[in-house]
């Protein structure tokens, strides 16, 4: 049963918490002293945020090393929060001012402390998102990573912080309650670092869950204004049904730390849209409202964060564990921690009833497929490597024009499409296997298993490979699969296995043209939009972005519609003649025709193709909901 929370929620759990958090520290993390934050808005209605941190237990005689971090847990391109902090002071145990230098952006050094640091500085925040804090006299949505500075030496020291909101404002945090409403704590640093937090007036549902033997509660904190009770509360059904199709994914629920599970859901027009999966809770910010049927918009970001609470947070690539905080953070398993949570996301969506028809579903699955096979970096990288290209595309900052579009593929995308090539492989190919059977084995083999809030076993790829064959009973099928759609370049038959469910892959426009760039008018003329692709005609012509085109096929051109026009009157195979101003010198370019090589994937139904039984079969195993299997 759903029910609503009272105000107090957060901070009535039995004190039970502190002492098994204080009882899970190991001896080393107590010798190395304390951490203590307080955090005040006094000047919310700027984005600014007082900070004090004390650090208590500091080797004397020696430095204390105190930075601002340049990644968080999530995102894997390094950023540079620091530039959002100012007017840092320090003082020793006594309240006298400590002197610092700064031997890099990040980073203060502070002597003659005598073993205790206290740190004030104002940081500014105005994105509240994922990576992000954003502050203002409604809300602040925390980053913790973007927000507090920590310490070289106290990564095991046990953390308490105190939140000083504004009137009315609670809070919302996977960071564990103590019996001041005001005060939270964590662990060490990592957890720590891996807690967004919210402070807002925001509205609490929960709802019970049971697994492991325990019961779990799962919590729906939202800060949306603008929504009704009522419209809360039907959010929060939805999100239960999402809880409960992907928990039966994997035969249990994640085994939370504080036996709370908690969505800090902030949808404001202020906000930064994103989604952030953290290990007992998810960051969740829109700036699309829940009320008048917006709900649905939102809901798959709730489906693809809660997949990751096993996928990422507990089944963890070993390039991922520890996370780095001072440095971007290259992993080869993105295609499997983003990308099969891409996949899964979509796929219980469907199967909780929240995306259509099987038609609906169908056109869903044509766009991973088509960019996969149809954009030119998997020529170039495959998962591993575009895997490990997310330091460059996640977030990063670039002020130089780069060409990802030749060379990149999202891995979201790639292990999406990489995830329903295996799937419908193992479902075809043998008697009983499912992705979610070999997800379920992978949880067996590498996520389940708990150390000090870090997997016992995180997976390298050859793990991965092993898992399979090991699933399947099949280790040539492993090796193989492997070999050519994971470290090769290669993609499943798609148009195969589709047929199979009764789903047809096909070209979007057969016989019909393609221009590989956008073109837009200009001051009466017809530009390049933008970059062409390298498996194009206008890339293979020589043409690029910015090019003025002054002839097409021998004609005088002033607008996109001209050009279509002359496209209508060719093939594919046909080649013409283009002048074209390029970097301010006029050329001529020989260019030849290609059939439109998008794809689509479309019902059998839509199509008044048959559905047999077996498709029929195939369709409610892999599509329906699974809660009663």
């Amino acid at each position: 049963m759903l029910q609503r929370g009272c105000n107090c929620l957060f901070i009535n759990l039995r004190l039970i918490f502190l002492t098994t958090i204080l009882s899970l520290l190991s001896a080393s993390a107590l010798a190395q002293g304390k951490i203590e934050y307080e955090i005040s808005f006094p000047n919310a209605a700027h984005h600014e945020a007082e900070i004090m941190v004390t650090f208590t237990g500091a080797p004397a005689g020696k430095p204390l090393e105190v930075r601002m971090s340049r990644s968080s847990p999530g995102r894997y391109a390094a950023q540079e929060f620091s530039k959002n902090v100012y007017s840092v002071r320090a003082t020793d145990g006594n309240g006298a001012a400590l002197g610092f230098t700064r031997p890099n952006p990040t980073q203060w050094n502070i002597a003659g402390h005598k073993g205790k640091v206290q740190i004030s500085y104002t940081l500014f925040g105005d994105l509240g998102s994922g990576t992000f804090t954003g502050i203002d006299a409604s809300m602040a949505h925390l980053s913790i990573p973007a927000t507090f500075m920590w310490a070289r030496g106290f990564e095991n020291a046990p953390v308490t912080i105190r939140f000083k909101g504004l009137p009315g404002w609670k809070v919302a945090t996977q960071l564990v309650p103590t019996a001041d409403p005001q005060v939270f704590t964590a662990p060490h640093l990592q957890y720590f670092m891996d807690s967004p937090t919210m402070l807002a007036n925001f509205r609490l549902r929960e709802w019970p869950i049971q697994s492991n033997g325990k019961t779990y509660t799962i919590r729906l904190a939202i800060n949306d204004p603008a929504a009704s009770d009522a419209e809360v509360d039907e959010f929060a059904e939805m999100c239960k049904k999402i809880v409960a199709e992907q928990n039966a994914i994997f035969g249990e629920a994640p085994d939370f730390d504080f036996g709370t599970y908690t969505f800090i859901s902030n949808y404001v027009p202020q906000i930064g849209g994103d989604g952030m999966e953290h290990r007992n809770s998810t960051s969740l910010t829109s700036t699309r409202s829940i009320k008048a049927g917006g709900a649905r918009g939102n809901l798959g970001t709730v489906s693809h964060e809660y997949f990751h609470a096993w996928n990422v947070e507990r089944l963890r690539p070993k390039t991922l564990e520890p996370f780095n905080f001072e440095d971007a953070n290259v992993s080869d398993g993105l295609w499997v921690g983003e990308g099969f949570t891409q996949y899964y996301g979509n796929l219980a969506m469907k199967r909780a009833g929240f995306s259509g028809d099987d038609a609906s579903f169908a056109r869903g699955l044509g766009f991973t497929i088509n960019a996969i096979v149809n954009t030119p970096g998997r020529l170039l990288h495959g998962a591993i490597e575009m895997s490990q290209q997310a330091v460059y595309a996640d977030g990063a900052p670039a002020a130089d024009p780069n060409n990802l579009q030749n060379n990149f593929l999202s891995y979201y995308t790639y292990g999406s499409a990489v995830a329903l090539g295996l799937d419908l492989t193992l479902r075809t190919k043998f008697t009983g296997k499912t992705l979610d059977g070999y997800m379920r084995q992978l949880w067996q083999d590498h996520g389940k298993h708990q150390k000090n809030y870090a997997p016992a076993k995180p997976y390298t790829i050859a793990d991965l490979k092993a898992s399979l064959a090991k699933y399947t009973g099949d280790a040539a099928f492993a090796k193989d699969h492997f070999a050519r759609f994971i470290e090769g370049r290669e993609v499943p038959d798609y148009e195969g296995l589709l047929a199979k469910a009764g789903f047809q892959l096909r070209k979007v426009r057969p016989g019909k043209l393609w221009l590989d760039g956008q073109l837009r008018e200009q001051g009466g003329a017809v530009i390049i939009g933008s970059p062409t692709l390298r498996t194009g005609p206008m890339y293979k012509a020589g043409l690029d972005r910015g090019d003025k085109i002054l002839l097409f096929d021998g004609q005088a051109i002033s607008k996109p519609s001209d050009v279509q026009a002359i496209l209508e009157k060719h093939k594919p195979g046909d080649t013409i003649t283009i002048e074209a101003e390029q970097r301010g010198l006029k050329k001529t370019f020989q260019l030849t025709f290609t059939e439109d090589p998008n794809l689509e994937v479309v019902a059998f139904e839509s199509i008044n193709k048959e559905v047999t039984a077996e498709m029929k079969k195939l369709r409610t195993e892999w599509l329906g909901s699974q809660i009663a299997r």
